[in-house]
């Protein structure tokens, strides 16, 4: 890839769920002032993306946080958990993205179902379903694809920005929203944009994976840097935009109702603009999202067991379809339960709680692998910057922060999981080697 198909693979990574689903979750958290948590995860992220650009560019390999960790401190259980924990953000979204489907299909077609009752649940859950069913036959993805399914998830939030100002002209709206904070009783405005931002970072979420194109992508070293960083703030800028259309035209707790905000926006600010063209594009990018995602999922988890960090039978892959159909069906599990069990602003803060636990063990291992020069150069980033995104990283990861308890519990069920899985894989991997019948393709010895 040259750099123009780079950026808008990474712009089209980033877009998707997180500001389709939940512009309505954060500015219930907030107020009027949602315009603010974007902001602050905008400079979480570009502080993260500064480490990943120094690792991308120093081992172009496609492995991601996993490889990182594994380099900087070599146990074969953190490296398991960082890998096991990126599976799950993939999953706690791809099923975020499930529900958010299920509501935009009700809306669009006017069915009148409680976005709480069980014909949405219904219809997510089939919806997952018919994602597992893509998944095994096999997508062919290319870079190509990805132009046309961006362009798409783009068109819509063009056309929210547009409705915006088009409606901020006319006069419609409340623009004095802006600097309005919605604050609980007893609770600071720092509190409520620090929780609110904890939950925007899950739309920001995504330029992480673009490190796994570093193998595919023409003079690394030079673009990537330009590349992500000119995507970010693409991203950045637009959710800004998003957000700011969204309170003007709409009340923060009407937008907050429901897992469909931006579809209220349509309405307010263009009622005559056909709201099911708008529900369609919401439904595409979010499919898009989940598919990806379970894609990842699944193909991470087959990979885990391929390389004898998970028992290698669940690198099964079917004879004539050519897909790891029990990492398929594995995964497309653990997305039912998920789905059936968590609302939608758990499961995208759980993703966000995840990733950020994740980012902050990604900028220790910058500073870790500076003792381990390279023969080419690389791309280096100021040493304060990995600094400051340890902390910001780890303190939205606390309960500091103001995060939803909610969000612990889905992670902690998701974890206790994954230990599981690592002690079973431990003593298998013991148990083989014992016996001497040990996969060819294990690379990690027990410790």
């Amino acid at each position: 890839m040259g750099p123009k198909l780079l950026l808008l693979f990474i712009v089209g990574d980033i877009l998707g769920t997180g500001v389709y689903a939940l512009t309505g979750k954060v500015a219930s958290e907030v107020g009027g002032a949602v315009w603010l948590p974007f902001l602050c995860a905008f400079i979480v992220a570009i502080l993260t993306a500064f480490s990943y650009l120094e690792l991308v560019t120093k081992y172009p390999q496609a492995a991601g946080a996993a490889l990182y960790t594994h380099k900087a401190f070599g146990l074969h259980f953190l490296t398991f958990m960082v890998t096991f924990t990126v599976m799950c953000s993939g999953l706690t979204s791809a099923s975020s993205a499930s529900k958010a489907f299920a509501a935009n299909f009700v809306n669009a077609f006017d069915i009148g179902w409680s976005v709480d009752g069980g014909g949405v649940l219904a219809v997510a859950l089939c919806f997952i379903l018919l994602v597992a069913l893509v998944n095994y036959r096999g997508v062919g993805e290319s870079v190509k694809a990805n132009v046309v399914l961006t362009l798409v998830e783009l068109s819509g939030l063009l056309i929210i920005i547009f409705i915006g100002l088009v409606a901020l002209g006319q006069g419609k709206g409340e623009p004095g929203r802006l600097l309005e904070f919605a604050v609980p009783e007893g609770e600071s405005p720092f509190m409520a944009v620090t929780a609110a931002t904890a939950l925007a970072f899950f739309a920001m979420v995504g330029f992480e994976d673009s490190v796994n194109m570093a193998e595919e992508t023409k003079n690394p070293s030079k673009i990537f840097p330009k590349m992500m960083l000119l995507g970010l703030s693409i991203t950045g800028v637009i959710y800004i935009l998003v957000s700011i259309s969204s309170v003007a035209l709409v009340a923060p707790a009407e937008l907050g109702e429901g897992d469909a905000p931006l579809l209220k926006v349509v309405a307010a600010g263009a009622p005559a603009f056909p709201i099911i063209i708008f529900a369609f594009i919401t439904m595409f990018a979010v499919a898009n999202s989940a598919l990806i995602n379970m894609l990842m999922a699944s193909r991470l988890l087959y990979g885990m067991a391929k390389q004898g960090v998970l028992p290698y039978k669940l690198s099964a892959v079917h004879r004539s379809r050519r897909t790891p159909w029990v990492a398929i069906v594995v995964t497309t599990a653990l997305a039912v339960g998920l789905i059936a069990f968590s609302d939608l602003e758990a499961l995208g803060g759980t993703t966000s709680l995840l990733l950020l636990a994740v980012f902050s063990i990604v900028n220790i291992t910058v500073l870790v692998l500076r003792k381990d020069p390279v023969d080419h150069d690389h791309f280096r980033t100021p040493t304060i910057i990995p600094i400051l995104g340890f902390i910001f990283c780890a303190y939205l990861v606390t309960p500091l922060s103001g995060r939803a308890a909610a969000d612990y519990k889905v992670a902690g069920v998701l974890l206790a999981v994954g230990l599981v899985l690592w002690l079973f894989t431990w003593m298998w991997r013991v148990a083989s080697h014992r016996k001497g019948t040990e996969s060819p393709s294990a690379r990690f010895e027990p410790k």
